[in-house]
Order: structure tokens, then C-alpha cells, then sequence
């Protein structure tokens, strides 16, 4: 990589050499290729960045009046927590960009939980195109009899319940098959963090009327320019894809479904999906989590914890959080975008949440931006 500032060569040069990584902080830095890197404009306005090839704008520290001398230490605090890949992106363009430990920009990686979210979004499109109805029973799209819940129980169940984790539905099992599919709770007066979310996609299919992943390729994937796939497991099924097109993703979101003027998902749809949507875990969404909430529930338990999610992150952030510590953070009042992928930030503690991760890295994060 070529450096345009010789004070932060020699800076750069001391970090540890664990992980590679690029800066696009114009003026003082330049590091892809000629062709993928847009000289910043003065234009204000929200930037996309075009559908069809790799050219994405960036916008420079000096313009943000960010602090230079804090990006050394966020960089060497990304590093030691197993990071593979960093984002910034502020109105759209490309503050920072980094990769360690020999990621780059086309490797792909696995999103896990975070591709909830892609999920929840697909469902919002659906609903738009009169395809489904989230209010409307699970069991009209995949027939009764999808769980091994009475019918009368099952038949409360509705898409909206599968989007705010409020099924009901017995979580002791991950294994998403009828027989584990049993009875713990009405639907709706229970959260509980479960992969029986998955069901949505089955939803989606039926109502399309084609496989899940072809429908979203058509309707989200290939309409805002995303690499990446779907991989079926035993299990899960995970999005996979490079960190640019999480970043694409989230500038999506970041835009309540719009996409260039053209909305993706519908507004409303989008606005529901990241405000509080049950009365049980007032930071969660539709498969969205939410800061700046007075309480917070999370995976695995029933214990309410006091206070926001991410005390140091802004109360108005939206976030899709995956395991392993895989996030799209998405803060509205600063126009900001922010992707972190990579391995768990501390394999011997890696609850999801109460790990300290998240607080810890808006430390750092805050320390460059305010």
C-alpha cells in the first residue's frame, strides 16, 4: 500500500503485523485500486453507491472533524479481538475500511443471527407485493399441522409472532423439525430468542410460490448490488458474504428500506421493524435489537436486565447482532453505518451481549467520532 502521510507510515508501520489493513481516510490515505475508489465530493446528500460495479465514494477525517490521533488505538483493539473485517460509512461513503489477519475486501464470511435481519426485511417485501400477511396465521401459508402444537395453539401463531421472537414455541431444542416444535406458551405473551425464525423463510417460498433464496436474490439481494449466498446447514441457515455487502445492506437500512429513491422495503414496514415490537423485550424489533431502551432480554434466558443494551452506544442505534460477534450497527441521528465481522472477540466468554464486546469497541469508536 502506498501512504500519503509519512507520520502515520511510520505509525502504521509499528502495528502489529497480525492483520493487514486499509484506510480510505482521505486525504491522507489511498490504498485500493484507482478504479474502485471515487474522489469525495462536496455533495451532502445520502450517496449510493452504484449497483453494478465496486466504485464507492469516501469522505475524509478532516471533513468530519473526527480524531485522527484515536484510529491507531480502535485499529489495535479490532485486532486483538479476532476481527477479520471494519466499517464506517457516514452519509453513505467510505470513512474506514479495514482487514486483518489476511481478510480483504472479496473474501466472504458468515453473517450468523445478524442475517436475521435480511430475513425480516425479505418478509416486509413480500407483505408489500400482497403476497402475505404478517398479522395473518403461520398455518395459511404452510398448512396446519407445521408444529406438533394443538391446532388450536398453533393456529395463534402469526408471521409477526416468528419476527418478534414471541411464538411461544418450546426453545429447548435449535433443531428446527415438527417434532420439536411442542407447546411452551401462547403466542405472544413470551419472548424468547429461538431459530424457529427460520419458519419465515418457509413463508416467504409458499407465498411466492418459489424457492426462498431465489425470491430474495430478485427482490433484495440483486436490487441494492450484495454478493453472497445462503448456506443450509443441520441447523442454521447463514448468509454469507464480503463486508461490503453487509455494508450495502445496512446503508439500506440505514435508509428505512430505500434504496436511491427507490424503495426496497416498504417505509412502514421498515419503521416497525426497528421500533420496540412487543411489550416483553422493548429492545427487540422485528428481528432487529435496539439501543437506548430502559430493559433488554437476551438469548437463552428469561432475565430482564436493566438499562440499554450498549450503554455507549447511542441510544438511537439499530443493530444486527450475530453470534461470534458478527454486527451491522446503524445510527441514524449521525447518518452512520458501522459492519464488524471476524471471529468471537473472546472465545472463552462469548455471551452474546453481556460479553462486554460491544461496549467496549463503542469506546473506542466514540473516541474517534466525538
Amino acid at each position: 500500500y502506498a501512504y500519503e502521510n509519512t507520520i502515520y507510515k511510520n505509525r502504521l508501520l509499528h502495528m502489529s503485523n497480525k492483520f493487514i489493513f486499509l484506510l480510505l481516510l482521505l486525504p491522507f490515505f489511498g490504498c485500493k485500486k484507482d478504479d474502485d475508489i471515487i474522489p469525495p465530493t462536496p455533495e451532502t446528500a445520502m450517496y449510493f453507491p452504484p449497483v453494478a460495479d465496486t466504485a464507492w465514494e469516501t469522505t475524509s477525517i478532516t471533513e468530519l472533524g473526527w480524531n485522527e490521533e484515536a484510529f491507531e488505538p480502535l485499529l489495535n483493539y479490532l485486532a486483538d479481538k479476532n476481527s477479520k473485517s471494519f466499517m464506517i460509512l457516514v452519509d453513505g461513503k467510505i470513512v474506514l475500511e479495514a482487514y486483518f489477519d489476511g481478510h480483504n475486501a472479496e473474501a466472504e464470511w458468515q453473517w450468523n443471527s445478524a442475517g436475521k435481519t435480511l430475513v425480516s426485511a425479505t418478509t416486509g417485501i413480500a407483505q408489500q407485493q400482497g403476497l402475505l400477511n404478517i398479522n395473518n396465521k403461520v398455518s395459511d401459508y404452510l398448512g396446519s399441522g407445521w408444529t406438533s402444537e394443538p391446532i388450536d395453539k398453533e393456529s395463534l401463531i402469526n408471521s409477526r409472532h416468528l419476527l418478534t421472537m414471541t411464538s411461544g414455541i418450546n426453545d429447548s431444542s435449535e433443531l428446527v423439525i415438527k417434532f420439536n416444535l411442542t407447546y411452551l406458551a401462547d403466542a405472544g405473551t413470551r419472548w424468547s430468542y429461538h431459530n424457529v425464525f427460520q419458519k419465515l423463510m418457509d413463508v416467504v417460498a409458499a407465498a411466492a410460490d418459489t424457492e426462498y433464496e431465489t425470491y430474495f436474490n430478485e427482490h433484495l439481494k440483486n436490487k441494492i448490488g450484495m454478493d453472497g449466498y445462503w448456506e443450509e446447514g443441520l441447523i442454521f441457515t447463514i448468509y454469507h458474504s464480503s463486508t461490503r455487502s453487509m455494508a450495502r445492506f445496512g446503508l439500506l437500512a440505514l435508509n428505512t428500506g430505500n434504496w436511491d429513491g427507490e424503495q426496497i422495503v416498504n417505509a412502514d414496514f421498515f419503521n416497525e421493524s426497528v421500533h420496540t415490537s412487543q411489550d416483553i423485550n422493548p429492545s427487540y424489533g422485528y428481528l432487529w435489537w435496539l439501543n437506548g431502551k430502559a430493559t433488554y432480554m437476551v438469548p437463552g434466558g428469561q432475565e430482564v436486565y436493566t438499562g440499554p443494551l450498549i450503554p455507549n452506544a447511542p441510544s438511537d442505534m439499530y443493530a444486527a447482532m450475530g453470534a461470534e460477534d458478527q454486527r451491522i450497527y446503524v445510527v441514524p441521528g449521525k447518518n452512520m453505518v458501522i459492519i464488524r465481522m471476524g471471529n468471537a472477540s473472546d472465545p472463552l466468554n462469548p455471551s452474546f451481549a453481556l460479553s462486554g464486546f460491544d461496549n467496549e469497541l463503542w469506546e473506542k469508536i466514540n473516541a474517534v467520532i466525538e
